[in-house]
């Protein structure tokens, strides 16, 4: 009832996820700073996500945890389980699992994946997940599972349909305090989970993403800036100024730059008021 990547990006771990299932993100995904992350469904064990990292961080592989966590359970034949840790990772689909069931786990230059899914419109899920995560190198984990998991959802993804997603990522020194957290977003119940995910992820990268293209307020640029926050009802004699008041209200701020205006926060300016 659910297809999910689990991949590593260096040093950050993450799991994406879509199901006909409501609030699958408070099933499926777990990740842990410094050990990796896992994804357990079809028949889901809640306990799997905590038992397998604490194998990772005990020094073993992936696919030793896998065989941990399942061996002593009499409904392992059911269940699905993708486990990725800092060198290794595995993809594990039970013999009873509903069809289509399968995964796929490998690894290229920036870490590891691990793509399983169950009752799916077919093998080209997952296939097209594997390639979708493959040509994503570069990018930041965040943007690339969401990436895969969107190539999943084209190829048919879940054979019911779509209800539910869910992106978890963590590494060091991330987040909006720091904690680590370097996404944490679900769509609970939606008819196109996977876009509205991706938007979500396009919100919060707007949200707490520093400053980049930034662009010179100067010339007809800064004119129209000006021009844009006073129909907001923000004015100074200093654009920057207004702009620094439009953009706390917004909640903007991280984006702010003493070289200008950051390009994305022009795209909402103009679109906020135009």
């Amino acid at each position: 009832m659910t297809f999910s990547i689990v991949g590593q990006v260096g040093d950050a771990y993450g799991v994406a996820v879509a199901s006909r299932f409501i609030a699958v993100g408070a099933v499926v995904p777990a990740a842990r700073i410094g050990v990796g992350a896992c994804a357990t469904q079809a028949l889901a064990r809640v306990s799997y996500k905590q038992d397998s990292l604490d194998e990772l961080a005990a020094g073993h592989a992936a696919d030793e945890a896998v065989q941990r966590v399942t061996v002593a359970d009499a409904d392992a034949a059911h269940r699905q389980l993708g486990v990725v840790g800092g060198q290794t990772q595995a993809s594990y689909t039970g013999t009873e699992c509903l069809p289509w069931a399968g995964g796929v786990s490998g690894r290229d230059d920036s870490g590891g994946y691990a793509i399983q899914g169950n009752i799916l419109a077919g093998p080209e899920v997952v296939e097209r997940m594997q390639e979708a995560w493959l040509a994503g190198a570069g990018l930041p984990l965040p943007r690339r599972l969401v990436r895969a998991l969107l190539a999943g959802d084209a190829a048919g993804g879940d054979s019911r349909g779509r209800q539910a997603a869910a992106l978890y990522a963590v590494a060091p020194g991330s987040g909006y305090d720091g904690s680590g957290v370097l996404a944490d977003l679900r769509v609970d119940d939606h008819p196109a989970a996977p876009r509205e995910l991706a938007r979500l992820l396009d919100e919060y990268e707007l949200v707490f993403g520093g400053p980049e293209d930034v662009l010179a307020l100067e010339g007809a640029l800064a004119e129209e800036v000006r021009g844009r926050l006073s129909t907001l009802g923000h004015r100074s004699d200093a654009v920057s100024d207004a702009l620094a008041a439009w953009a706390s209200e917004r909640n903007l701020e991280m984006r702010l730059s003493d070289a200008g205006i950051d390009s994305r926060v022009l795209e909402v300016l103009r679109r906020e008021a135009p």
